[in-house]
């Protein structure tokens, strides 16, 4: 079992998680799909106190996906209404760790009881300063990026913008997470080796980890082991070993 006593200080600024494997673990243990997305909540309750106790600044949970929404309908239901009780629940937990919430995605798509818990939870936590966890919910990378596209390509039509200024910068502005770093680490559970659409400019350069854990088993000592593993890699950027010296 891995402790935060045994890592260094190189913890990602930017962690970012698809937290997969809820379905599976409910099947696995004869229960309905849903047993595994509210067992799924304690997991997230224990990698958000995790990550405020190691110093990690940024956490991204992926929630729910734009593709989320072709699910059974009681199984969307329920999980909008998890999130809304789940909200309730971990204010407490957000203000004791410090941590502001933030959200990415087509919010608007989501139920109006959820938007409106959603938007309480944002303002009440707004002034915290340890560390931002944001939630993607209903969030498609490509739908991100073609959006990111048409406001860019409106700007240049009505002359707010030249194209050959347009770059890496310009593109940031423009995306959900404009007030995000890249990622720096990106973990996937439950033994699936994809991105599924998640963060797809974000991670350019990030660290992926994939294991087998379902996510509802996913604990602190999970994290850290993970943590762990990515402080024992070299980040080169492009660039060789003997460059970074």
């Amino acid at each position: 079992m891995t402790t935060k006593e045994q890592l260094n200080d190189n913890i990602p600024q930017h962690l970012a998680i698809i937290m997969d494997g809820n379905g599976r673990w409910a099947k696995k243990k004869g229960l309905f799909r849903v047993a595994g997305h509210e067992s799924g909540t304690k997991s997230v309750r224990e990698v958000v106190e995790g990550c405020a106790e190691i110093g990690v600044k940024y956490l991204t949970l992926y929630a729910f996906s734009t593709e989320n929404w072709n699910r059974p309908k009681l199984e969307v239901q329920t999980l909008m209404k998890l999130l809304v009780s789940s909200l309730k629940k971990e204010l407490k937990t957000l203000h004791e760790n410090n941590i502001k919430l933030a959200t990415i995605g087509n919010i608007e798509a989501l139920p109006q009881k959820a938007q409106k818990e959603l938007n309480e939870v944002i303002e009440k936590t707004k002034d915290n300063t340890h560390m931002t966890l944001t939630l993607a919910l209903s969030y498609g990378s490509r739908e991100e990026l073609i959006k990111t596209i048409q406001n860019i390509s409106i700007k240049v039509k009505n002359d707010l913008l030249s194209p050959h200024l347009i770059n890496e910068a310009v593109i940031n502005e423009h995306l959900y997470t404009k007030n995000l770093p890249d990622v720096d680490f990106l973990i996937r559970t439950s033994g699936e080796e994809r991105i599924s659409n998640f963060l797809l400019w974000q991670i350019a350069y990030a660290e992926l980890y994939f294991t087998e854990i379902l996510w509802p088993d996913f604990r602190k000592s999970d994290l850290f082991e993970a943590i762990l593993n990515y402080q024992k890699r070299e980040r080169r950027f492009g660039k060789t070993s003997e460059q970074l010296g």
